[in-house]
């Protein structure tokens, strides 16, 4: 632990600071505080925010040597910047941050990741200066919410209420997207949206009392939080309303609370939206002790509670984790063998099956779609515990998950998410977040890519990895919202390299043939092909690393030594070791414990002045 503070100045200081920011705390004498934790939270008046804090306390207590100090920020920015920083004045080992306001905050964590630790809650900042992430998936939320009300309404037309938080609300205007884009399959579903600036049940009653006409012809509410949705409940019942069905989202425990109004028949439904307290205690502990492993993000499940599972629900809720079995047999559809990254990605999880004990087997699909349905259909056969894809390609496998559903065998994708019409044909996804590498890609681009003439065009080419892929449209989609931003840079070629060496080279010889070289940038979504544009650039007299600038995506050795010669520029890591993580979810899977719904890895982003250190312990 790295102490910052020693003696009778940091007793003095510590307790003046638990006093006056939290009253009433108490805490042991202070050398047996091993460490102390900081939460800074954006305010103390949601329930959710006060389930999050006494799920936190919870799992604090169970470890004797950690303390919490908590800060109530009031919903405002500025007094939540300086609670942190009175925060760093007591010595806090690490801080937990819930932010008010994501770009406000986002320069303050910034700047306290370079001292201490930060887990960030709730809601992500920008960029990647923070040691993780955890919250929910607010837009699958309300997609979750979208696609149960169609399943209420049974594909005929109707009036949705969507009763929203606060209009200034990130998490609300998340969920209200998702929401949208499940209601989009059904134009004949009129919706009508109203919000609630402090999102309570009182508020939301009296609201709709005084609002009647709002509820003319509406069939479903969807209120955007428990105490929102009773709120819809008790206007209706004392309007005289009836055949009006509600959903609400938080889920927690208590007469009052989305179980207890789900198991009384009050709502119809509830969407859990679970706090991440126990986790963020659990990580905390990993990163003060230098535990291998830690994510980048853990993006927590939430679930469809109804009249029909709530009592299955509550049951696992208490159902205590068990010791795995002694043989865990899992199956493995990879992709193939299409670059370093994909050989090294393979022999990690390979290498971890066999540190962990587990009875691995390995499918290698050879870039065929059709052959990893074979490979699933074979583990189904098997009757395997687990099965781990990694897609070639992201649609077109709905129906071979839905036979391992009805088998009861979890899948788990590995390195590439897929499209499927239920998002519960596959349990989690461990890899990189693709999106954010794109971002990064263009943002080294455009602080370093800066013509001589300022009102010059940035000419860049695109060599894209397999079509339909979800790395290549990921990647496309965080390179483009970058880009918007600088409009005198344009993608001004594009063609799919296939993820391969000779797909990258090909592609540079190609567009010589037909024109003279103007390209200022190659922008390459894996280091295979930047590699093979760069040999076929040096070959017609280019310069790469030069005359063009060569930005990729992968961070093998090869790419960060083509850095080190001067021949590529920028590389965007996406760590192919998912071995352990992996197979350590796969252990606790069959502990008994629930899996996140999204497992996203640490990565970085290399150049000449980073890149030395890092290839000499660099296994791919």
């Amino acid at each position: 632990m790295k102490k910052r503070m020693s003696g009778f100045l940091a007793v003095l200081l510590c307790a003046a600071v638990l006093l006056s920011l939290f009253p009433g705390c108490s805490r042991q004498a202070p050398e047996k505080v091993e460490y102390l934790i900081g939460v800074s939270q954006a305010n103390m008046r949601e329930s959710w925010r006060l389930a999050l804090i006494r799920e936190l306390k919870e799992e604090a207590a169970k470890h004797p040597g950690v303390r919490l100090i908590f800060t109530d920020a009031t919903q405002n920015s500025d007094k939540q910047i300086s609670d942190i920083r009175r925060l760093l004045a007591c010595g806090v080992d690490l801080l937990i941050v819930s932010p008010c306001d994501v770009k406000k905050i986002t320069p303050v964590v910034s700047g306290v990741y370079k001292s201490i630790p930060v887990i960030v809650m709730d809601r992500v900042v920008e960029g990647y200066d923070y040691s993780l992430f955890i919250g929910p998936d607010n837009r699958s939320i309300g997609k979750q919410a979208g696609e149960s009300v169609l399943r209420m309404l049974g594909g005929k037309s109707g009036g949705v209420l969507e009763i929203c938080g606060s209009a200034s609300s990130q998490m609300s205007g998340e969920r209200s997207e998702g929401f949208q884009s499940s209601l989009n399959q059904n134009p004949n579903i009129s919706i009508r949206k109203i919000s609630i600036e402090n999102e309570s049940r009182d508020s939301t009653e009296d609201h709709l009392l005084q609002h009647k006409s709002q509820l003319d012809g509406i069939r479903v509410i969807f209120a955007h939080n428990d105490y929102m949705a009773l709120g819809a409940c008790r206007a209706i019942e004392k309007l005289g309303l009836k055949n009006i069905r509600i959903i609400g989202v938080d889920g927690f425990t208590g007469e009052n609370d989305g179980i207890g109004l789900v198991q009384k028949g009050m709502i119809d439904e509830t969407i859990t939206c679970p706090t991440g307290g126990r986790e963020a205690i659990q990580f905390s502990l990993d990163i003060l002790q230098n535990v291998a492993g830690v994510p980048k993000q853990e993006i927590l499940h939430s679930h469809k509670v109804t009249k029909e599972n709530v009592d299955a629900f509550v049951e696992n809720l208490n159902k205590p984790q068990t010791a795995p079995p002694k043989t865990i047999r899992v199956g493995y559809a990879q992709v193939g063998t299409e670059s370093a990254w994909r050989l090294a990605n393979t022999e990690s999880i390979q290498s971890a099956a066999k540190e962990f004990g587990i009875q691995l087997f390995y499918e290698n699909a050879d870039q065929s779609p059709k052959r990893q349905i074979e490979a699933i259909r074979k583990f189904i056969a098997m009757k395997v515990d687990a099965i781990v894809l990694s897609p070639v390609i992201d649609s077109g496998w709905d129906e071979v998950l839905r036979e391992a559903k009805q088998a009861n065998i979890p899948v788990i994708l590995s390195d590439r998410e897929i499209t499927v019409q239920d998002d519960d044909m596959y349990l989690t996804f461990i890899g990189a977040d693709f999106v954010e590498e794109g971002r990064r890609a263009m943002r080294w681009i455009a602080e370093n890519a800066v013509p001589a003439n300022k009102n010059a065009t940035i000419r860049i080419m695109e060599l894209q990895g397999t079509v339909g892929a979800s790395p290549s449209v990921e990647r496309s989609l965080g390179f483009r919202e970058i880009l918007q931003e600088y409009p005198n840079d344009k993608i001004v070629y594009t063609r799919s390299g296939d993820f391969t060496y000779d797909g990258g080279k090909q592609i540079v010889e190609e567009y010589l043939k037909t024109h003279k070289w103007d390209i200022d940038v190659v922008y390459a979504h894996n280091d295979d092909m930047a590699l093979g544009a760069a040999e076929a650039l040096e070959k017609n007299g280019i310069a790469p690393g030069k005359d063009v600038k060569i930005v990729s995506i992968d961070g093998t050795k090869n790419a960060l030594n083509a850095i080190v010669s001067g021949k590529m520029n920028c590389v965007v890591e996406c760590n192919p070791l998912l071995g352990p993580q992996l197979m350590k979810a796969i252990t606790d899977l069959m502990s008994g414990k629930e899996l996140p719904l999204r497992i996203i890895t640490d990565e970085k982003v290399f150049t000449k002045e980073n890149t030395q250190e890092t290839i000499k312990s660099r296994k791919y």
